[in-house]
């Protein structure tokens, strides 16, 4: 058998067909990843979403009514000012590393 050479023009068509495929698979990546990081991060605000719905109904629990919003403000600045008087907060969700119990 003998082997016969491709010509020129073959193989830079062989090279461009190869070179518009990897362009095509490339696309396909960029679209894939897009679509994972996209599944990604609904998946966080969902768990964030729970998570925030879940100190909501703990601390009308606490409080033994409903938190309305113009009531936000206020929480928002008794936990500041517990913090700036001690770090209460914190240190009640051991976020310090500091394991104390206000019970």
């Amino acid at each position: 058998m003998t082997k016969t050479k491709k010509s020129f023009e073959e193989r830079m068509l062989e090279m461009e067909r190869r070179e518009q495929e990897s362009l095509e698979k490339a696309k396909q990546y960029a679209a894939q990843k897009k679509e994972l990081k996209k599944r990604h991060d609904a998946e966080e605000r969902k768990k964030r979403t729970h998570r925030l719905c879940q100190i909501g109904g703990a601390v009308e629990s606490v409080l033994g009514s409903a938190i309305e919003e113009e009531d936000i403000p206020k929480l928002i600045a008794f936990l500041k000012k517990q913090e700036a008087n001690g770090r209460y907060f914190t240190k009640a969700m051991a976020k310090d590393g500091v394991s104390e119990s206000f019970l």
